[in-house]
């Protein structure tokens, strides 16, 4: 089998060649941060690509969703997922916030609205929803309960570059949308993020709360933080967006010759990919259940085995964490389907490069270890 490891993902990276100009102006600007010209130009590229007003930079997507519900006045409550990973709740706790948790769709795993609406208390104020692998939420939905109840929404879009809904870029929904640039995600800069946002307003005061809450030299307006994206890593994204079309065609070959190999083996479904009107195909989880031979973490094991390291994507649940178990909205019984689906889902590598032999490899060590 395998002799080199085979990695749920592998980070894109640019020809250094092309990098190497990029950064060669960094260094004779001797500008490092603090929303240089890279990070600038960084900004613009990205808005017209992605088809949004405007885009705030951060330094990891984790700092963007702290400054989201900063910068929108969050407190109370705010309803979202226990199907996802961990940094979406975590966000809430630097805020004083207390995360309700309810159940997920059974066909995306993104939140239920039905659920959504019967967990609203005079507490709550937002919903906080994930378009889970990238496949978007029913955001019309979400959108009415929202008003209906004067609550905002900030999506958790890390998982959502580049899709594009019914309308358009998905990220223009809700109030504000978060982007992940890790280096595990379809668009990386090593390090990043963002918030998506509809007006210059809200840009203004999310650019003052990741710079410590400063507006001038002398005057400080708000308990901000340093989320700051470097001018290295906002140089790497430039060179990055001239490569991620390609990135994106090379992931939709991966996810459908998966698709055509995986289709007729019992126990094993290939979770749908959405009504996106673009997809990004950021992860391919399938779900193992009782009809095939194997457990998901007997299968799990089985690939690591032969240096294949899918991941269950998400196990275990945010909910079962020391630091959110004892929530009643917690409770698996709330829960049926998030917890089966965190018992069942695996994630298959899937990135650029990664070739149709290798995908063969990993479906054969599928198909032989079932019933």
């Amino acid at each position: 089998m395998s002799q080199k490891p085979i990695y749920v993902t592998q980070p894109y990276l640019p020809p250094l060649e092309e990098f190497l100009p990029y950064l060669q102006k960094v260094w004779d600007s001797k500008f490092l941060t603090n929303s240089g010209p890279m990070h600038q130009q960084f900004e613009r590229a990205l808005a017209e690509y992605l088809g949004v007003p405007q885009v705030a930079l951060f330094s990891n997507a984790t700092l963007a969703l702290v400054t989201a519900l900063q910068a929108l006045r969050i407190t109370g409550e705010v309803i979202t997922t226990p199907y996802s990973f961990v940094a979406t709740a975590h966000s809430l706790l630097w805020n004083g916030i207390k995360p309700v948790f309810v159940d997920v769709d059974p066909v995306n795993f993104n939140l239920d609205p039905a659920k959504v609406e019967a967990a609203i208390t005079p507490q709550t104020t937002a919903i906080m929803p994930v378009h889970c692998y990238g496949h978007p939420c029913d955001v019309d939905a979400i959108q009415r309960i929202a008003d209906t109840y004067n609550l905002k929404v900030i999506y958790d879009a890390a998982h959502a570059f580049g899709v594009d809904c019914h309308c358009g870029s998905v990220l223009n929904h809700g109030d504000l949308s978060i982007l992940s640039f890790h280096a595990t995600k379809v668009f990386n800069t090593f390090e990043g993020g963002a918030i998506i946002c509809k007006d210059a307003k809200t840009k203004l005061r999310i650019d003052q709360l990741k710079n410590f809450g400063f507006v001038d030299e002398t005057t400080v307006v708000a308990p901000g933080i340093n989320g700051k994206m470097s001018e290295f890593n906002a140089a790497l994204g430039l060179v990055q967006l001239q490569h991620v079309d390609e990135a994106l065609r090379q992931r939709a070959l991966v996810d459908a010759h998966y698709r055509a190999t995986l289709a007729d083996v019992p126990g094993i479904t290939c979770v749908p990919a959405g009504p996106a009107q673009r997809q990004n195909h950021s992860y391919f989880p399938i779900l193992v259940t009782p009809e095939y031979g194997l457990t998901r973490d007997e299968l799990y094991a089985r690939l690591r085995q032969h240096n294949i390291f899918a991941r269950r994507y998400f196990y275990p649940l945010i909910s079962s964490f020391p630091m959110y178990r004892a929530l009643p909205s917690a409770a698996p019984a709330n829960l049926p389907i998030a917890t089966r689906a965190a018992e069942q889902v695996l994630c298959l590598p899937i990135y650029p490069g990664l070739t149709p032999d290798e995908q063969d490899e990993i479906v054969s060590l599928i198909r032989t270890q079932g019933r």
